[in-house]
């Protein structure tokens, strides 16, 4: 693996080669290239204050060797990436401006890509991890993802029955504490359908009854002026000497058509005289009809009035008209029979929770079973890491159990495994806690509180090994988590990772002469400032610069000698393995 860094606070080029590689320097300066660097191209959060003062963005590049078949490279290639000669080039670039993209393998790329690449390429390891590993919930996730799928599958199982009951549990709380407000909104519905079934409506009717009434209010006047434009049409029966327009229309016609013969045009005025004739004809028969067709009756004109003083009470109400008023009886009685069948709904909701608690009950049983059995191989592991890191008498158990309820306790607190009331959340009804006996005849104690600073790093880092061993990640990042050991212990903490190395590409940044002397590669990063930029240059420490540079970890002293003594019997007893 090969980082560079442009334009942030560091800006240096790391060669991570193949084996045990020890970052050194001045606290803080390995951390802030190879840490945050690599944090970035794994998709870590881009900081634009990570961008130097005066430069426009901050540019991390690395290139990682891969096997084309690797689940890297093939996500990669999924995101549309190409290898470079078995690498895949990654590239991270942040603004000033807090903007960030992200390249993969000559391709732009979402950075969650980045992400995904990170699962399968580096497992990062630092002192974060180990404080949050002292908390109880930490703890069961340690061991639920060292068990693999034998905890994973039942997991899986039980996290979608815990989902389900979960929302089940919460439509059956809504029926059951709205009862009062969903009887009082069905009794409504109700009685407006009882309103409008009484009733009657059709649709459209509100319309044609105003039509109707309109008429009958007016009848007089319009019988009047029907009888006055028949009259005018075709005559008053009772003034035989007097002239209608039909009569003249006709006269017309008869004069027009003696002479057509002669004309086209004056024809065609006569075609129309015949056709204005026949319609006037139609319109005096019509209007003799309306007339004596048109109902005066006032006792109509009530009932029309009385049916649209009805309609108008259920407007009011209901809608705006009479459709909306059948619109809106249409939803409510689909709304009242979804009320009325609350009380089927909550039987079956209820049916529903007690079958789901029974199988979360069983499942939660199968997550105990697992991680009972996993627990023993973890703390063995995890005993035998110890082991190597001067620890010899110590050894790690890990605690599961669960807390029982008093009798009495509703239902939805607790789940019945094995014959007993349980509490339960998202992953099972287990409490995990690692423990701890540092020497024989100590009882074992929660590792937050019986082991001292060095004893808890080492208790961490066997943790941090027994994952990397069962993470199927080809390198492995380990951030200062040898802080707080010295001495023989930083030895063997030296000696491990080694061994480690032998089957992964290992990181260390580390402050201890101990676990650097036995890296196969030392890397020193240092800072230097000319008042105005903070640079850091990275350089390969071999023969005499490495001797040095451990000299001045172990006395801060690089000429004295009896530090020099010391750092060359470290890099004799790290290449003999005494």
């Amino acid at each position: 693996m090969r980082i560079r860094s442009l334009g942030v606070i560091d800006d240096a080029v790391v060669e991570l080669s193949p084996g045990f590689t020890a970052v050194t320097g001045e606290t803080g300066a390995g951390k802030t290239m190879v840490v945050t660097s690599l944090g970035l191209l794994l998709g870590g959060r881009a900081d634009p204050a990570l961008v130097r003062i005066g430069a426009r963005a901050a540019v991390v590049e690395g290139r990682v060797a891969l096997k084309s078949s690797s689940p890297a490279a093939v996500r990669a290639e999924e995101a549309g990436a190409e290898l470079d000669d078995g690498a895949l080039l990654i590239s991270r670039t942040v603004s000033a401006e807090g903007r960030s993209r992200a390249h993969v393998g000559g391709r732009s790329v979402p950075v969650g890509v980045l992400g995904d690449l990170a699962d399968d390429l580096v497992a990062v390891h630092g002192q974060t991890d180990q404080q949050g590993l002292l908390r109880p919930a930490r703890q069961r996730q340690a061991l639920d993802r060292y068990a693999g799928d034998a905890v994973a599958v039942p997991l899986a199982k039980y996290t979608a029955a815990h989902r389900r009951l979960r929302t089940v549990a919460t439509d059956l709380d809504e029926l059951t504490t709205r009862a009062r407000e969903r009887a009082q909104e069905a009794d409504l519905l109700r009685f407006g359908l009882d309103e409008i079934a009484a009733t009657e409506p059709l649709p459209g009717e509100d319309v044609e009854l105003a039509a109707e009434a309109e008429r009958l209010g007016h009848a007089e006047a319009l019988a009047s002026a029907a009888t006055i434009a028949h009259a005018a049409l075709a005559g008053n029966p009772e003034d035989p000497e007097g002239i209608d327009a039909t009569t003249l229309v006709a006269g017309a016609h008869r004069a027009l058509e003696t002479v057509r013969g002669h004309d086209r045009d004056l024809a065609a005025l006569a075609d129309r005289l015949g056709e204005l004739g026949i319609l006037m004809t139609d319109v005096a028969t019509e209007l003799a009809g309306y007339a004596d067709g048109l109902d005066a009756d006032p006792l109509r004109l009530a009932a029309v009035e009385e049916r649209r003083a009805a309609l108008n009470h259920l407007t009011r109400k209901y809608g705006e008209d009479i459709t909306a008023v059948l619109a809106w009886s249409e939803q409510s009685a689909a709304r009242l029979a979804e009320l009325d069948g609350d009380d089927d709904r909550i039987a079956e909701l209820t049916a529903e929770c007690d079958a789901l608690r029974a199988e979360l009950g069983e499942l939660a049983q199968q997550l105990t079973d697992a991680r009972t059995a996993s627990a023993e191989h973890f703390a063995a592991a995890v005993t035998t890491e110890l082991g190597e890191l001067a620890m010899p008498h110590a050894r790690v158990s890990v605690a599961i159990h669960q807390t029982e309820l008093p009798e009495g306790t509703a239902d939805a607190d607790g789940i019945e495994v094995n014959g007993r009331t349980v509490a339960y959340g998202p992953a099972g009804a287990d409490e995990v806690e690692i423990l701890l006996a540092p020497h024989p005849g100590a009882p074992p104690r929660p590792i937050s509180k019986g082991a001292s600073g060095g004893e808890l790093s080492r208790v961490m880092l066997a943790v941090e090994v027994v994952f990397a061993g069962s993470d199927p990640v080809p390198t492995y990042l380990f951030d200062e988590v040898d802080a707080g050991v010295g001495g023989k212990a930083a030895v063997e903490v030296g000696r491990r990772l080694a061994r480690l190395a032998k089957s992964a590409q290992v990181v260390v940044v580390t402050h201890l002469p101990q676990v650097a002397a036995f890296a196969d590669r030392q890397l020193l990063v240092e800072k230097t400032n000319d008042g105005s930029v903070t640079r850091s240059g990275v350089t390969v420490l071999e023969g005499e610069d490495r001797i040095r540079e451990l000299s001045r970890m172990l006395a801060g002293q690089e000429d004295s000698e009896t530090a020099r003594a010391h750092a060359e019997e470290l890099l004799e007893t790290a290449r003999t393995g005494g």
